[in-house]
């Protein structure tokens, strides 16, 4: 990747990671991380003076967008128009939003032109403020327990924060609605069985020591931190994915997954997040 403009510019002061580093760690995860992008809106969270500074989101194409980026129509319920949502399928679009100040790139769960019709369930997994990461893991297993018993395999992956996202592929056919509610009671259900662990998601605030399993992220127009976004937080964390052999060993910890780690893991591990592009599951009833 050809360095972006001020690369020297410190983006990440406390370990001294610049704009080139970031341009050069998504050079590097390119292609393991665009076939999860593809067709999918696409927010960016941008950083214009490093993460110490003020940021902003962006989810439409902006105007002065080179000709050949794609994007998307959407009419949102809430608002009147049509908004064209940012689609980002080559690295040079990764590129262009690098050199624009982008550090993180989130998704929907749903492809373009089916924006109404979600490919994945997302479980997310957000720790109370008493909660350690260890309790995180534990919730985890349960739900890939609960999973496994119904013929289903969830895909885990860290959020680059204190909590871990798990994603199920979808076959085709399914409503936001219909995911929504799927994933609200596999919450409540784990929430009845293992009470100490896991409670489902009622407000917005989650505080204590049980790991809260959020359904209202399988909304249309909702995103989820993309499989290996970097995140502007001290440490420049990266959205990991996982295998579940090293969630059972408890051997995961947040911050070891960084701008500077994550392209060596690639290397020895590959995209542990490759079957999300490879099956697909009708929901069972419930």
């Amino acid at each position: 990747m050809k360095d972006p403009e001020n690369s020297d510019k410190v983006f990440w002061p406390e370990e001294g990671f610049t704009k080139g580093d970031l341009a050069a760690y998504y050079e590097a995860v390119a292609p393991v991380m665009l076939p999860h992008l593809k067709d999918r809106p696409v927010t960016v969270r941008v950083f214009p003076d490093g993460i110490t500074g003020e940021a902003f989101y962006r989810r439409e194409r902006p105007e002065d967008a080179p000709a050949w980026m794609r994007s998307v129509a959407y009419r949102p319920v809430s608002a009147p128009g049509v908004r064209r949502l940012i689609l980002i399928d080559e690295a040079e679009g990764l590129r262009w939003w690098v050199a624009r100040g982008a550090v993180e790139f989130h998704t929907w769960a749903a492809r373009a032109p089916a924006l109404d019709a979600p490919d994945q369930a997302v479980f997310d997994l957000d720790p109370g403020d008493e909660a350690d990461f260890p309790r995180v893991l534990e919730a985890a297993l349960h739900l890939r327990e609960y999973l496994a018993d119904r013929g289903l395999e969830g895909f885990p992956k860290t959020s680059g924060g204190r909590g871990m996202h798990v994603e199920v592929p979808l076959a085709t056919g399914h409503t936001f609605e219909r995911v929504r509610a799927w994933v609200r009671a596999v919450a409540e259900a784990l929430a009845g069985a293992h009470p100490e662990v896991v409670a489902a998601a009622h407000g917005a605030t989650h505080r204590g020591r049980r790991v809260t399993i959020d359904h209202a992220q399988n909304s249309i127009g909702r995103n989820t931190a993309a499989p290996y976004t970097v995140r502007g937080r001290p440490g420049a964390p990266v959205s990991a994915p996982v295998s579940w052999a090293e969630v059972v060993r408890g051997a995961i910890r947040p911050e070891r997954f960084t701008l500077r780690t994550m392209p060596v893991r690639l290397q020895k591990k590959g995209d542990l997040y490759a079957g999300m592009l490879e099956k697909a599951y009708p929901l069972p009833l419930f």
